[in-house]
């Protein structure tokens, strides 16, 4: 019988998904293994491939389709044997879609004179898109374009054929900054064809500003976020640790070989791995009925990557030395920022706390907000020099603020604070962790 091709869960927290491309067409014999379409998840865009073997008899959504619920149907794969009759007994219906949204109407017709100065084209109506005024010609080849779902997706809304842009991403990629940078430079060479608008008119698109659509990603953090500061009980504890003898371990660490190159927040992993496993009591999470405590400590860095970010996972980090934590978070950045990005789900997904590292932003101190059903999150500051009073006198020591984010159903103060000082602990005397 017919085989139904649904919205898959790629994620815990996914609810809705969207097509981003299809890379089978109707007709097309598909085998176990292969891949049907592009997903957009709340986290990255993920392939989804086929369980059995057929043709692909029906696209229920086609490219492009947003907002589609987890388990809709999306596609149906006829078996050997069947034939589009048997598309008939099925509910095939579409599920309900979020419709891009409309550009905003011209503010007026472009002017006689205007017309005339390109015979060739037919005069635009009154409520036409100013974006459709930069839309150029595409290719005769119509060969395959490299784009992210993002840039195809603002690339369609404003009316650009992505085939006559050139990208800047990875061999050739399209990426959103180009979409941007050709809203940005058409809008100025077709402003002599536009009226001028009144004071009370939108702006027209590019001249200003530019409204770009919000990704399933981008959504997806808003609401977790703001479920965050709304639900959680945030309370935080601040640190300043002295990383003078930290500096001069990782030097000397460093100079030793060529195969790696330990960075300070390696050392912040280390110490704060090897705080949750001296501290149990804050490696856990609030799950309503009860407060989960973890029996492995899985420390989860966040990456900022294109229109959002992710927070890679280091698996029972607390029993990894700071060479093997350093090459795998090495490793899981840069197939974060890859595109499209290459972890698996059960690469960033999870975690029983968050580091949060602004240092190399030059940012002094900050407070990160949990990534909830995590109980804390910890924020750390660059490494800057700063005077100290040492034994009664005055010095200067280069000094790392730290700012612990609590939830306070999960972690009481004093817990809170006992994990601190055991990083701090850690981070002053790096040797101690060595061993």
């Amino acid at each position: 019988m017919a085989i139904r091709v649904l919205m898959p869960a790629l994620s815990p927290t996914m609810t809705e998904g969207n097509i981003a491309r299809w890379l089978k067409q109707e007709g097309e014999a598909v085998s176990a293994g292969d891949v049907l379409a592009e997903i957009e998840t709340d986290k990255a865009t993920m392939e989804i491939e086929a369980i059995d073997e057929g043709v692909l008899g029906k696209i229920v959504t086609p490219d492009g389709a947003q907002a589609i619920p987890v388990n809709a149907v999306i596609g149906v794969i006829l078996e050997e044997g069947e034939d589009s009759s048997a598309l008939e007994a099925l509910d095939l219906a579409p599920p309900p879609v979020a419709a891009p949204a409309a550009p905003p109407a011209a503010a007026a017709p472009p002017p006689p004179a205007a017309q005339a100065a390109v015979p060739a084209a037919s005069p635009p109506p009154a409520t036409a898109a100013p974006a459709a005024a930069i839309q150029v010609t595409a290719p005769a080849d119509g060969g395959r374009i490299f784009a992210s779902p993002l840039a195809r997706r603002m690339a369609e809304q404003a009316g650009l054929d992505l085939a006559a842009l050139r990208g800047t991403g990875p061999k050739g990629r399209i990426v959103k900054v180009d979409i941007e940078a050709a809203m940005a430079a058409a809008p100025a060479a077709a402003a002599p064809a536009l009226s001028p608008a009144p004071a009370s008119a939108p702006a027209v698109p590019g001249a200003s500003y530019v409204d770009a659509p919000v990704s399933n990603m981008r959504r997806i953090i808003a609401q977790r976020l703001q479920l965050s500061k709304q639900t959680i009980p945030h309370f935080y504890l601040t640190i300043d640790c002295e990383i003078d003898a930290l500096l001069e371990i990782r030097k000397e660490l460093n100079g030793r070989a060529d195969d790696y190159k330990l960075s300070v927040n390696d050392f912040v992993v280390r110490a704060a791995a090897l705080g949750l496993r001296k501290v149990p009591a804050v490696n856990a999470s609030w799950l309503d009925n009860v407060i989960r405590q973890y029996n492995t400590v899985d420390v989860s860095v966040a990456v900022a990557i294109e229109d959002g970010l992710v927070t890679p996972i280091i698996r029972n980090a607390d029993h990894k030395g700071l060479v093997e934590i350093s090459t795998e978070m090495k490793a899981l950045s840069e197939r974060a920022r890859a595109t499209p990005m290459a972890l698996k789900p059960e690469e960033y997904q999870g975690g029983g706390f968050c580091i949060s590292n602004l240092g190399m932003y030059g940012i002094k101190e900050f407070a990160a907000v949990i990534n909830p059903p995590q109980a804390m999150i910890l924020a750390v500051g660059a490494g800057a020099q700063r005077p100290i009073v040492k034994d009664g006198a005055l010095a200067i020591a280069t000094v790392m603020s730290c700012t612990l984010s609590v939830d306070h159903r999960v972690v009481d103060g004093a817990s809170g604070a006992a994990f601190l000082g055991i990083f701090k602990g850690l981070i002053e005397d790096p040797l101690t962790m060595l061993l």
